[in-house]
């Protein structure tokens, strides 16, 4: 059996109801939006497939085993020892920002971001009454990104009521060192600002780095939450789960004060997707991140062929590809040419804050001959 995922026909694809594959004509291939093309993992299959069959249709189960499997799959992927009953259902990751920046931040407040950054970091502030404060991540000497520490400490430093982290980083595929994230909550302690962790990307870490989960930095108990979920890992954002991870009673409280009905606004199937991801998804996991170094490898040699003017950094972790195509114009220039001439949908760069003028992201979680077609159709464009 090949190490890597198979991944249905194209035209099987197409047959799929998700944003992904609704949102463009049918001429368009689209690598946009985070959803992977692999089919599900067994065991989540199965365990879906069993509460079809048996109308288990109901209420999500407010008890301990979502923490529990939660608890199993950190200490075996990166251990982190969580207690079970510090975690804490959510329906998404972005409710979970929400709630958290909600009973931190006052009408007003600051909140601190680093763009370039996934693009509802830009709504989630707001919604909860804050404003966004921008400290953006630092280009590096070697052509990829760094949290700038100096200015998130001079950011930290004007009293913001809270920092919204990516960790994994999207888009840039960043996965923050122990020693950058030390330093980070050594600023935060300093300066007494609450830190919001988005660790959704943290499964997909791939072949090369190593993924810190931050309240495993001595410190960071007190100061940092995590909001995690498996559905980018095991392509579960339908079903709607995900969990709040806090390790101090101060941020523990924090949780106390959710809306009581908050909890329940979790998918039943997106619970019972995700135990059965973090029990026994483990193997069909480490096929998936072996398929997408393949993918990562691919793309970079296919660019250097193909697309010589566009610049990248391979990423340390997720399926998502920040291509740099300022030769190709300003703002979405490149984007809006791939759409028109190659038929070709990407992410346009400058969703993801100011400085991603001139960007694409490319999800290349997918097939070897889509990520090729998908090549072939952006040089065209190019070619005109």
């Amino acid at each position: 059996m090949s190490v890597e995922l198979p991944v249905p026909p194209l035209a099987e694809l197409r047959r799929r109801r998700s944003a992904k594959w609704r949102t463009y004509p049918p001429d368009v291939l689209p690598l946009t939006v985070a959803e992977l093309d692999f089919g599900l993992a067994p065991p989540v299959a199965e365990v879906l497939r069993e509460a079809v069959e048996t109308s288990d249709t109901g209420y999500s189960a407010q008890d301990s085993t979502l923490g529990t499997a939660l608890a199993g799959f950190a200490a075996r992927r990166w251990g982190w020892t969580v207690d079970p009953g510090t975690v804490t259902a959510m329906p998404d990751v972005g409710v979970g920002v929400v709630e958290l920046l909600r009973t931190l931040a006052r009408p007003g407040d600051a909140v601190v971001v680093s763009p370039p950054v996934y693009p509802p970091f830009f709504d989630w502030v707001p919604e909860a009454g804050a404003r966004i404060h921008e400290a953006p991540l630092a280009r590096h000497p070697d052509g990829g990104y760094r949290l700038d520490l100096p200015a998130l400490g001079r950011a930290f430093a004007t009293g913001p009521a809270a920092y919204v982290l990516c960790n994994p980083h999207n888009p840039v595929g960043r996965v923050h060192t122990p020693d950058e994230l030390a330093a980070l909550v050594r600023l935060a302690r300093i300066h007494g600002v609450p830190i919001v962790s988005d660790e959704i990307h943290a499964p997909l870490v791939l072949p090369g780095a190593a993924f810190t989960p931050l309240l495993s930095v001595p410190g960071a108990a007190e100061v940092a939450v995590s909001v995690v979920s498996a559905s980018k890992a095991f392509n579960l954002a339908g079903l709607k789960c995900a969990a709040v991870v806090t390790a101090s009673p101060g941020t523990a409280e924090l949780v106390r004060r959710f809306p009581p009905d908050a909890r329940w606004r979790t998918g039943h199937f997106g619970a019972l997707a995700t135990v059965a991801a973090y029990t026994d998804g483990d193997p069909w996991l480490d096929r998936l991140l072996a398929t997408l170094d393949a993918r990562r490898a691919q793309l970079g040699k296919l660019l250097a062929e193909r697309l010589p003017g566009v610049r990248w950094q391979p990423p340390e972790a997720t399926y998502l590809a920040w291509l740099d195509c300022a030769a190709l114009g300003e703002g979405d220039a490149a984007r809006e040419l791939f759409l028109a001439r190659g038929r070709i949908a990407l992410e346009p760069g400058t969703r993801f804050g100011a400085p991603g003028a001139g960007y694409v992201r490319l999800n290349f979680g997918t097939s070897a001959e889509i990520l090729d077609e998908a090549t072939a159709r952006m040089a065209a464009a190019v070619a005109g």
